[in-house]
Formats: structure tokens, C-alpha cells, sequence
């Protein structure tokens, strides 16, 4: 069962910008914890960032620190991943995750139960 929606994914060159959207339900919204995560294929999936419920506390891995802010839209019940300075390394599929209460520093994807099918950024040289 999908249970959040991600979008806003594409591809761009290296240094451009994007931002992704996460809608949720209401269900998986308030009390929550909404994370992105990204894999490439064959690979895990890679903390990136996490804001806990009206964005008292966020997240971000050091990877791409400075270049990646989390925000939300609590009337909407959307998380966005605003990326900028994209880098080759970027490369990957962005899942919007949800966890019940906060975020934590260090986040494993197996934590999460709630998931959505992810979208595509691609960064080209």
C-alpha cells in the first residue's frame, strides 16, 4: 500500500536545482516525522533528511549539508526537499518516508514503516 506520493523529481546537469514534494495523508501526518531517503539501484537506502511534525527540529546528512534544505507545508500536508548544487553522487531514487514522533540524527530505513515509491533524480555531468 503507497502511503505517501513523492514528485518533482528529473534530470538536470550538475550544479542545477530541484525540488521534490511529498504529500501524505492525514493519517501519516500529524505526530510524525518525515524523512527522504535515496538509493541507488542495488544499494540501500541513504538518510538525507528528516523533519519532525509543524518542523520543530530537522536533519540533514552531512553529504549534502548546505546544499539540501527539508521543509514542510503543514496545511498540505507536503514535505519538500529543496536541492541545490546537485552533484553527480546525487544520483538516485528519493523516497519520502514517515516515522511516529521524532527525528533522529542518524535514522536506518528499517525504522521506517511508511513508505511511498519514490522519485527519480538523475545529475549529468
Amino acid at each position: 500500500e503507497v502511503q505517501f506520493v513523492e514528485s518533482g523529481g528529473g534530470a538536470v546537469q550538475a550544479g542545477g536545482s530541484l525540488i521534490l514534494s511529498c504529500a501524505a495523508p492525514r493519517s501519516l501526518w500529524d505526530g510524525y516525522a518525515i524523512s527522504w531517503f535515496r538509493a541507488i539501484p542495488g544499494g540501500e537506502r541513504e538518510f538525507v533528511a528528516c523533519i519532525s511534525n509543524f518542523g520543530d527540529s530537522t536533519y540533514v546528512a552531512d553529504s549534502v549539508k548546505g546544499r539540501f534544505t527539508i521543509s514542510s507545508a503543514d496545511a498540505e500536508h507536503k514535505a519538500y526537499l529543496q536541492m541545490s548544487g546537485l552533484k553527480l553522487e546525487d544520483t538516485g531514487r528519493y523516497y519520502c518516508a514517515g516515522i511516529w514522533g521524532y527525528c533522529s540524527p542518524y535514522p536506518m530505513a528499517s525504522e521506517y514503516a511508511h513508505w511511498g515509491l519514490g522519485t527519480q533524480v538523475t545529475v549529468s555531468s
